[in-house]
């Protein structure tokens, strides 16, 4: 299915290569000489072929039997599969046979009564009995219980004196809390939508035992109360939304909800974004201009001012993706952006953020056989990729991670690799990218799961990070709540020292600002301290603070020259635009001049033509004419003989009357006086 996580599920009990040979015994394949014979009433025939393959590479290796001569669809099928995945190693064969699995059917773990007394055990594990417990009706009791840290003690960071007082509140910092939820519960699940607006967490969506949810639940983040959404039916009769898994839910203009991508049981040919608006309760499909990405799952959206940037994710084809499309919310024109420098490898389920609107950050996510805990950083300005060096406790691999930003904090929590579900809770200083853990969490808890949302919201007026959902081995609809204390949102006192490039995302002029005030009184009267490379660990006396005002000084100098050369280069730019606007100008003209002489060589075309048909005209008549001409002096030359011809007779006649006469005895004169 194409919705699952891009990793092995994680916190499911059995490591490698036990939990291949589980998977293995699960599906059918025992070793025997009927192995396998079920698979294809369990599965569809390609991915039975698809289990086939894998199972016989992790088990024997590379195919080096021949083809099968005998014509038999299936024994061709079954070679040509097995053939196709080369010299695939064995690990990489044992973890997507497991992961192809788990797409099939994502509960076979919690069903497979092949599994030994251990991994029976391993999967029971997945019981948090520190959650807080349960009414008859599921709803939780109301006491706040917090989730113990590992070392089985509160933060130092607890401040008592500015805890705040009621029903529901938050009253410790850095810790993971379970708050006094009630109300009829949303169903299990992960790889759903989260999103805040007006003092509501809003989920929608969701993967629960490998079937697509669409349900819209609503938790009142003051009462912690569960409510179901009723949505209507649009009135220009458009299709209803489906269920859907591995999208993105956006708050937009304060009162509608934005479900961009997922995965769905009939995909669409590109990525849909549908709206639901809070007023009429109804849901309908953003019309959008450009061309969209391809429909995907298990990609990012981040909000960049009034734009939405897409990264990644897996297609309906289980095809990962590095593509990045922009959103213009504004025009709801959709980019496909080219960009600079290296982007990341494709991959799914990983994290994202955007800081100062200027930076996408990408982390961890997952490839089909293995996870990434790689940075990246995107400037959207220049569209140029990079990846800086990370500082701190860097995090371990994981994919199906979820990430919320507070400020210039960026928090990860939970994530699975192929080993195991990740159970502390990490920081990322966006500016100084300086990674440090926040706490840490006991056993297989639904904060050390995939597919969970994180949200940030407002609780009696303090930031906090609210958790829901999630897959470790059993689906989740727990809610978790972390305060961050001053301490983490400020990023104070990090035993790594701070790169001389004091940061890889920020200017010089965000940096000395930065520095000048960590080392001014904050908050509360409670210092900030940043420790920087060159400064000695002795405690700050004069000479660390004379090194300080040193390094403030060479900070200030940098940035006027920075400053200096950025002013050029926006000289230059101004020129160059000035010449552009130039050439552009010059380019119009000439084209205008263009359109005109071929409107000019149209018009004398057209007059030639009508000459030229003027001329064939007077030459047909003139050769009427001499036609004509002919035929005239034929007349003329047949009229001057036939006048000849009687002038002819004419005389004929006289002279025969003049001898008649004679004859007849008449005389001449007579005959001339009778006349």
């Amino acid at each position: 299915m194409a919705g699952m996580a891009a990793m092995t599920r994680a916190s499911s009990g059995l490591a490698y290569p036990a939990r291949f040979y589980s998977a293995a015994a699960y599906v059918g394949f025992d070793g025997s000489a009927d192995s396998g014979k079920s698979v294809t009433s369990k599965f569809s025939k390609d991915a039975a072929l698809l289990l086939y393959a894998l199972y016989q590479q992790a088990t024997i290796g590379p195919c080096n039997i021949p083809k099968p001569r005998a014509w038999s669809p299936v024994e061709q099928s079954k070679w040509t599969s097995w053939n196709g995945l080369g010299n695939m190693a064995t690990a990489e064969a044992m973890r997507l046979f497991v992961k192809i699995l788990e797409e099939e059917d994502p509960g076979w773990y919690s069903r497979a009564s092949s599994f030994d007394s251990k991994a029976v055990e391993d999967v029971e594990m997945n019981h948090n009995p520190n959650v807080e417990p349960l009414d008859e009706n599921g709803s939780a009791l109301p006491d706040i219980k917090a989730i113990p840290a590992e070392n089985g003690n509160l933060p130092e960071a607890l401040d008592k004196d500015d805890l705040p007082e009621g029903s529901g509140a938050v009253n410790v910092y850095d810790q993971w809390v379970a708050p006094p939820v009630s109300g009829p519960r949303p169903k299990p699940r992960y790889e759903h939508g989260a999103a805040v607006i007006d003092d509501k967490m809003y989920i929608f969506g969701g993967n629960h035992n490998g079937r697509y949810l669409s349900d819209l639940q609503a938790l009142d983040l003051k009462s912690w109360t569960w409510s179901k959404v009723d949505v209507k039916a649009a009135s220009d009769a458009s299709s209803p939304i489906g269920p859907c898994a591995g999208h993105t839910l956006i708050s937009w203009e304060g009162n509608k909800l934005l479900s961009v991508g997922g995965h769905t049981k009939d995909p669409s040919e590109t990525l849909q974004v549908k709206v639901f608006d809070l007023h009429s309760h109804t849901w309908s499909t953003l019309k959008t201009y450009g061309k969209p990405p391809v429909s995907r799952g298990g990609h990012s959206v981040t909000v960049a001012g009034t734009t939405l940037v897409i990264f990644g994710g897996q297609d309906a084809n289980r095809s990962l993706l590095n593509d990045l499309h922009i959103l213009d919310l504004e025009t709801m024109t959709w980019d496909e952006m080219d960009m600079l420098g290296v982007a990341p490898s494709p991959r799914s389920d990983h994290a994202a953020a955007v800081h100062a609107e200027r930076y996408l950050l990408i982390f961890g996510g997952g490839s089909h056989a293995t996870c990434f805990n790689d940075l990246h950083v995107l400037d959207l300005q220049t569209m140029e990729w990079s990846r800086p060096t990370q500082q701190g406790e860097i995090p371990s691999h994981r994919a199906g991670h979820a990430g919320a930003a507070v400020g210039e904090n960026w928090f990860i929590v939970g994530g699975g690799n192929n080993r195991s579900g990740v159970s502390e809770t990490v920081v990322l200083n966006m500016s100084t990218l300086v990674w440090s853990v926040v706490t840490n969490v006991q056993g297989r808890v639904p904060l050390a799961s995939e597919g969970s949302s994180l949200t940030l919201c407002s609780c009696n007026g303090e930031d906090v990070i609210v958790s829901f959902g999630g897959y470790n081995g059993r689906y989740s609809n727990e809610v978790n709540v972390l305060k961050p204390s001053h301490k983490s949102s400020l990023q104070t006192k990090m035993e790594t020292p701070v790169p001389d490039s004091v940061s890889a995302v920020q200017n010089v002029t965000n940096a000395t600002r930065d520095m000048e005030s960590e080392l001014e009184t904050g908050q509360e009267g409670k210092s900030r301290e940043i420790v920087i490379n060159n400064i000695d660990s002795q405690p700050m006396g004069k000479k660390g603070e004379e090194g300080s005002e040193d390094l403030l000084l060479s900070l200030k100098l940098e940035k006027e020259e920075l400053e200096s050369s950025l002013n050029k280069e926006k000289l230059q730019t101004l020129q160059f635009k000035q010449e552009l606007a130039d050439a552009e100008t010059r380019h119009v003209d000439l084209y205008k001049e263009l359109q005109s002489v071929r409107g000019q060589l149209a018009a004398e075309q057209s007059r030639c033509f009508k000459l030229e048909v003027d001329v064939a005209e007077l030459r047909q008549k003139l050769q009427t004419m001499e036609t004509l001409q002919r035929e005239l002096e034929l007349l003329q030359r047949q009229k001057a003989a036939a006048s000849e011809q009687a002038a002819l007779t004419a005389k004929r006649r006289q002279s025969s009357g003049s001898v008649w006469g004679w004859l007849a005895g008449t005389p001449h004169d007579q005959k001339t006086d009778d006349d």
